[in-house]
């Protein structure tokens, strides 16, 4: 199977998820400022959801840009991270209805987390493919900043017990840190355009 067809896939999952999600948003309950503040906190919950979603698209196309082949160890690790990409729009819809609860708060990281580590299953599953020589290993080396994600979002989840705002604060932190793409396999792609 080629990378683009992997592509495919996850690009509709990815369109899926973000749409049930904005589907679930609540509507203010009356045309004024109050109404839109009402549902303030709820907009900003799908942002950040819409960022983390897209985050994970983002890599996960430049990822792909530089691999060559998949098989079945890829295509199920791929089938892992969208699992967890598409239980945003559960875990939105429950911190809707709970508010910003310590339970609902805890399982957004646990779908973080999940996505994260099926992420970099994904990752290691495409280097073991494509060979320790390949661009993607060239790229992505020890990835320091993807294990402290994973550390943060571990933290997160036991914070939400202390204060559901604390772990909010730690997943809105670690997106930010996220925003760019990873400049490392654009690097290797460029180096090597022909991949």
């Amino acid at each position: 199977m080629k990378p683009e067809r992997l592509n495919a896939l996850t690009d509709g999952v990815v369109a899926i998820a973000i749409t049930i999600i904005v589907l679930e948003l609540p509507l203010p309950e009356e045309p004024t400022f109050a109404g839109l503040r009402a549902v303030a906190p709820m907009l900003l919950a799908y942002l950040l959801s819409f960022v983390n979603i897209g985050i994970f698209w983002n890599n996960h196309h430049h990822m792909l840009a530089v691999v060559k082949k998949v098989d079945g160890g890829v295509l199920w690790a791929n089938l892992s991270m969208l699992f967890f990409l598409t239980l945003f729009p559960f875990v939105i819809r429950w911190i809707d209805e709970a508010g910003f609860a310590p339970l609902p708060a805890a399982s957004y990281g646990v779908v973080l987390c999940g996505a994260a580590i099926s992420y970099q299953l994904l990752e290691r599953s495409l280097i073991r493919v494509e060979g320790e020589d390949s661009a993607l290993r060239r790229a992505v080396g020890i990835d320091l900043k993807a294990w402290l994600s994973m550390l943060s979002y571990l933290a997160a989840i036991g914070l939400a017990f202390v204060s559901p705002l604390i772990s909010i604060a730690i997943y809105v932190l670690v997106a930010a840190a996220w925003l760019v793409p990873d400049r490392r396999i654009e690097r290797e792609h460029y180096r090597h355009p022909s991949r």
